[in-house]
């Protein structure tokens, strides 16, 4: 008998090969002679790069500016000689802030552009780029920039990077975009389906969430606005309302509109590199998870797409968490046998977060004793 663990980040507390790893730890409590197979899983966001290396892909070291232009190191992952994976979030995202002070106008997507660039010139013509946890509401054009695209005001000088410059932009000089680009074909891993502009924009939606005012909202809106109006008056016929367009503060429209990417369900994207759903079909159980499942989880977040590859092979999955706020018919209307939280065991938040790793070995080892005695 096979049981996979296949869990997300516990954010905040473990990340989800660590939690694979506890909770693979109970589920061999519960069934000591079972063969436990630890599969970590990501949706594009945060962690993505380590759930890849975990998968055996190769991390390939880049050192890149982040979101305010310090430089980071990072890494994007070799999958195969043809094909990368690259983070935006461990590049320039939210957790690169210094300090975690928040930069709304001036945050830049540069450094996913100058890790891109690596994987290019490493002869990895397929990269895979995911996009979330991004600190920038920058259209992608630090992205672009990075990749020789030159974006100029009205006497012919190059904007500073970030979103805030963007209002004062009279022309995209894409005359220097690197040969590799071009030639590149470019997948993102995305589940924002926000169009560009407007009330559900990224501007209007992310960028508080990025630390912007009200004020720095309408700035950072009109600039992304004026990227539309001046692609549109070069001749581009770009379209600011497709879905995903307002993916990482805009790089879901400039990765689609100027670079020509796809761009797919972040989940999907991940569990096709690293062969999820192979280890799934061949399970007599499967275990997922992570922080939280609650309404969002319904919308699409990585313990969904696990029970979907789950029903889909007839394979029973429960779920682990750290707190659940699922009634018990929404969590079987998920397809989940049953689910149990950190929180059951100890119901203080702080001290669940705090000993999230024996707590979740306990309830991993609780939850698979239900459903295989």
């Amino acid at each position: 008998m096979t049981i996979v663990v296949a869990c997300g980040a516990f954010k905040g507390s473990l990340t989800a090969i660590e939690a694979c790893h506890h909770a693979a730890e109970g589920a061999r409590r519960a069934h000591p002679d079972t063969d436990v197979v630890e599969r970590p899983v990501a949706d594009g966001g945060g962690g993505s790069l380590e759930v890849m290396v975990a998968g055996g892909a190769r991390p390939m070291p880049v050192t890149a500016s982040g979101p305010t232009g310090d430089p980071v190191e990072t890494s994007f992952a070799a999958i195969d000689p043809d094909t990368a994976f690259v983070e935006m979030a461990d590049a320039c995202g939210l957790l690169r802030l210094p300090g975690g002070v928040p930069r709304p106008l001036k945050a830049s997507s540069r450094g996913v552009g100058e890790v891109m660039l690596e994987a290019l010139r490493s002869g990895r013509g397929n990269i895979h780029l995911g996009i979330g946890g991004s600190a920038s509401t920058d259209g992608g054009t630090g992205m672009l920039s990075a990749l020789g695209v030159r974006f100029l005001d009205s006497d012919g000088n190059e904007l500073p990077d970030g979103g805030g410059a963007l209002r004062r932009l009279a022309t995209v000089d894409l005359d220097g975009l690197d040969p590799a680009v071009r030639a590149a074909r470019v997948l993102v891993a995305c589940d924002v389906d926000n169009p560009l502009l407007g009330p559900l924009g990224a501007a209007r939606v992310y960028a508080p969430q990025k630390g912007a005012s009200p004020e720095e909202v309408d700035s950072l809106e009109a600039g992304l606005a004026r990227l539309v109006e001046v692609l549109r008056n070069q001749g581009l016929d770009v379209d600011p309302d497709a879905p995903g367009s307002g993916a990482a503060g805009g790089v879901g429209f400039i990765a689609r509109e100027l670079l020509g990417a796809s761009l797919d369900p972040g989940f999907e994207v991940l569990g096709t590199l690293t062969g999820l759903e192979d280890v799934v079909s061949a399970a007599d159980l499967v275990v997922t998870g992570e922080g939280r499942l609650d309404d969002q989880t319904m919308h699409g977040k990585t313990p969904l797409g696990v029970a979907a590859l789950c029903r889909t092979h007839g394979v029973p999955v429960v779920a682990v968490c750290g707190r659940l706020d699922l009634e018990a018919d929404r969590v079987a209307a998920a397809g989940f046998v049953t689910a149990a939280a950190l929180t059951e065991k100890e119901p203080d938040i702080k001290r669940s977060i705090a000993n999230a790793g024996p707590l979740l070995e306990a309830v991993s080892s609780e939850v698979v004793s239900r459903v295989l005695p």
